[in-house]
This record gives C-alpha cells, structure tokens and sequence, in this order.
C-alpha cells in the first residue's frame, strides 16, 4: 500500500505521516520546503515522541520524499499508482496541491482501483474544498469520470503539535492523544485501511465538537493568555482568570453542541475535560504566539468563535464569553504573523461597524452583531490610547 502526502511539516510528520506509517503504508511526503525534503530524503528515519502521562517513542521509516514543487512529475507518477492521497498544508494551500493531485487522478492506468483523497486541515469539510479545486483543475472532465477514479471523504483530526524545540531535526514532539474521524459513506463499505482511524456515518458533529471545543478552547487560552503575559498555554490554564474565561467559551459551546447535535451533556462535559487536561500538560511547549496567530482566518464567520456564537443566537441564547474572546484575539499582535499586522491596521482604518462586517461576516441588526461592534470599538478605543 502506497499515500502520498502533501506536507512534511510536524503535522504531517508527526500525526498523519505516523498514522499511514503505522497502518503499513509507504510514504511518499510531498512538500515545496526543499530544507525538509531534502532531509527526509536523506534520513533512513525519524522519531516521533508522545509526551504526555502515556509518553511513547515511535519510529517511523518505509519513507520516501519529494519537492512538489521542483520534482512535480514524480509526485504526478506517485500519485497515479498510490492507494490514498491526504493533505496537512493548511486550508488556504489546498487550491495549491489540487492541480498536482488532478494530474495524478487523469495519470492513473485505466482499471486502477479509486483513490482515496481526504484533507486533513482544521477546517470544516475540508476535502469538499479540495474536491471542488481538483475538479477546476479537470474542466474536461465528467462528474462520473472522476468518480471512477477518486473518492473524496472529509475528516477531522485532531492532535496538538506544538512549536517544536530548535535542534530537533526531523523528531517531532506531539501529545499522547489524537482522533483522526473519517466520513465513511463515500466508500460504500471498503474504506481504505488505516485501523487508527475511525469511520463514521455522519462526520458534521465530530468536526464542529473539535472546532468548538479544541480549537476555541485553544484559540481562548492564546489570547487572554497573551495579554497575560503567559509564556505558554499550560502557563496561561494556569492563570485562574484566563482558564475561567476557557471554561466559560467552552460553556456556550457546549451550550450549542448539545443543542444541535444531541449530545449526552454529561459524555461531552467529560470530553471537555480532557481537553482541558490536555491544555494543560506541562511536556508541551506551545505558545500563545504560536496557537494566535492567523487571527483574521479565526475570527471568519465559518470559524471556532463566530460559528457557534451565530448557533447560539440561532437558539435565542446569547455568547458574552466567546464575544469576550473575540475581544481578546484583537489585542494579539505579532510583527512576523501577517494577519496580526494587517489585523492591526484595519483597527487603526476603520470602523466598529465596518471591522465586524468584513473581518466576521456579521450583518448589522442582530444583538450578536452589535455585541461584537462593542467589544471591537472598544478594543479601538484602547489601543488609541496606548
């Protein structure tokens, strides 16, 4: 069995790449950082550490290594012969990958079985993206004519790498937890062999439980943490001001989960809490800066806070703490995080009204939009003064 991987970053390394690994597939990472991939390529293997309560060593090898960029035709010829196609390069990068991956799908040998082709980004529905990037890249192509050939299926994934250590080399250090859920209708029974994985029927609640709960529980933590001075987010849970503003976020999500999707609030305020643990442990060096940064992507109306605050509001319930948070991520401010300065800037030039319009997607005339114009004013008035 064969992936192909874009992506040789820790991510990639350290939680998909693994993940392949240990289910007996040959790796091929593809990647644009020729530093990494040069590496790799030059490695025989590289661990992976688990750090936690159950701290674990992993090596992982049956590796091989490409630059997408300089050495596209090989990538195009892996693909055409490979059994699962994933991806852990971000979101915003998928549009970048699709052409090559579409060259491979049109590249496979009449009567080749379908590849599986599954994003792995924290963002929802995320393979639909790509899919929807592959097929513009096939404009001759037919609907039944890629489905011969490929099968997309979205999943969530879930595992905290942190910033990793300088002198590492190709060693990443993760947490000793994960999940990595897959839709499995797409594959009509014979979902591609990946045993640490899990397939489920219906995707939506396991993606929307991570992105409201671990990601904004993280995203809380970073920026409240960041205006405390925190040095890391262990440091910043530490805080007892910091971690109640968590737990109060993670109270209105857990509000709208249990709402919509019908979970047993007793199960999700166990599962609360162990990512809350999880925050919390010491072995991982994560920083506010680190877990802050892209705060115009976060603050997106598909995203961690305004998604769930709009679902509250939907059920006639308000979101003070997650408005709070919102407030919180305008004070972060990094000079070499790109969104963090433009962030800055769009503060200083415009409007309450017109910062939550174009940055949330929020309309004027709901109680949610002028709770956010509120804290954003206010926020403007501080920075103003300092």
């Amino acid at each position: 069995m064969k992936a192909v991987h874009f992506g040789a970053g820790n991510i990639g390394r350290g939680f998909v790449g693994l993940i392949l690994h240990n289910a007996g597939y040959e790796v091929v990472f593809a990647d644009v950082d020729a530093t990494v991939i040069d590496a790799l390529a030059a490695a025989p293997s590289y661990q992976v550490h688990e750090v936690g309560v159950h701290p674990r060593t992993w090596t992982v090898d049956n590796y091989r290594a490409l630059n997408s960029r300089s050495d596209e035709a090989s990538v195009i010829a892996e693909i055409a012969s490979a059994d699962v196609v994933t991806t852990a390069v971000g979101a915003s990068i998928l549009r970048f990958v699709a052409p090559v991956i579409a060259a491979g799908i049109a590249a496979r040998p009449a009567g080749s079985s379908r590849i599986a082709v599954m994003a792995c980004e924290n963002a929802i529905n995320a393979t639909d993206i790509l899919e929807a990037e592959i097929r513009n890249a096939l404009p001759d192509a037919t609907d039944e004519w890629v489905g011969e050939r490929a099968v997309f299926a979205n999943t969530a994934v879930d595992r905290i790498v942190p910033q990793q250590a300088g002198g590492k080399g190709l060693d990443v250090d993760v947490e000793d937890f994960f999940e990595w859920a897959i839709d499995g209708t797409p594959f009509g029974g014979t979902p591609p062999i990946i045993p640490e994985a899990h397939f489920v029927d219906d995707l939506g609640p396991y993606i929307e439980r991570k992105l409201y709960t671990v990601n904004a529980g993280h995203a809380t933590a970073a920026y409240h943490g960041f205006r405390a001075g925190a040095a890391s987010i262990a440091d910043a849970v530490a805080i007892p001001e910091v971690l109640a503003e968590v737990r109060a976020v993670l109270a209105e999500t857990s509000d709208y989960l249990v709402a919509k999707h019908g979970f047993d609030r007793a199960d999700h305020a166990a599962y609360v809490s162990r990512v809350l643990t999880r925050f919390a442990n010491p072995h991982l060096p994560d920083t506010p800066t680190r877990v802050g940064r892209s705060p115009l992507r976060k603050l997106g109306r598909g995203e961690r806070f305004i998604s769930p605050a709009v679902g509250l509001d939907g059920y006639g319930m308000a979101a003070p703490a997650i408005t709070r948070a919102i407030g919180g991520a305008l004070y972060f401010y990094d000079a070499e995080d790109a969104e963090s300065v433009e962030m800055r800037a769009m503060l200083e030039q415009l409007t309450a009204e017109e910062f939550v319009e174009q940055v949330t997607g929020l309309e004027a005339g709901s109680g949610l939009f002028d709770a956010v114009r509120d804290e954003v004013d206010g926020v403007k008035r501080e920075l103003a003064g300092s």
